[in-house]
């Protein structure tokens, strides 16, 4: 089963970064977080992706063309015109980098790279957020409903404190967030059949909207709930938050040994 990423956007909300570098590109641990999105597909035996580019794609084409360069460590015999790879370690990845566009819309995106998967069900995420569902699981309950779509859902709670406010405008409690408090998202990590690319026009298709409007309406539209690690990185903060947990050593999405 193939894994499509969506990396082409113009990450607007993270420009202090992104300006620099597609956002899928910005690094935690000195890695970007593509790269981590990837092994952590790769852990689950998915090591065939097609990756949508748009934004400076030509900076993810560099990437893995230098693949090496940026792994391993390296002997330059100038004199000779020759480069020696040390200890290199080869990923079990193929990886199709396709340039959608850089204003196509997230659905246009998905339905540009239909010649590179068939007739076929494939994995489907965004670029920017890392987790630790269980893919064999999701997988698994895809499989088992036959609708055409799956998404994985998660909560995100509340960023303030929550306020009981009555009638007469007086604070009747006031406690901590709870997760239960907060809304149940798309957490991206999706599987799809192939006649989603049905519900697909044109670069103007924004993959959220009416396409997955329509999926729900008619009954196709299935969520798997994870309550587990999940995490985006929309801004600097959460970027922070990313790079402090792998610092640390108890990044939850960190499932491969070194």
């Amino acid at each position: 089963m193939k894994v499509v990423i969506l990396a082409g956007g113009l990450g607007t909300r993270i420009s202090e970064e992104s300006h620099l570098k597609p956002k899928p590109m910005i690094e935690i641990g000195g890695r970007p977080i593509l790269w981590h999105i990837m092994k952590y597909y790769s852990e689950f035996g998915f090591h065939d992706f097609v990756i949508c580019l748009g934004y400076k794609q030509y900076v993810v084409k560099e990437f893995f063309a230098d693949y090496f360069l940026h792994t391993s460590d390296v002997t330059f015999d100038l004199a000779n015109n020759k480069m020696e790879v040390h200890n290199n370690y080869a990923e079990p990845w193929k990886v199709t980098l396709v340039d959608t566009g850089l204003h196509t819309m997230t659905g246009g995106r998905v339905k540009r790279i239909q010649p590179y998967i068939g007739d076929e069900p494939f994995m489907l995420t965004y670029g920017d957020g890392v987790c630790n569902v269980d893919l064999d699981a999701l997988v698994k309950f895809h499989k088992s409903h036959g609708r055409i779509a799956t998404i994985t859902t998660v909560n995100i709670g509340q960023q303030k404190g929550v306020l009981d406010i009555g009638p007469d405008n007086v604070i009747h409690s006031f406690r901590e967030k709870s997760d239960s408090d907060g809304a149940v998202i798309n957490g991206g990590f999706m599987v799809m059949n192939p006649q989603v690319f049905d519900y697909l026009k044109d670069d103007e298709t924004v993959f959220e909207q009416e396409p997955m409007q329509r999926l729900a309406a008619e009954g196709e539209l299935m969520s798997f709930y994870h309550d587990g690690f999940w995490q985006c990185m929309d801004t600097q903060r959460e970027m922070k938050k990313l790079e402090e947990l792998w610092q640390s050593k108890q990044a939850p999405w960190k499932i491969w040994k070194d």
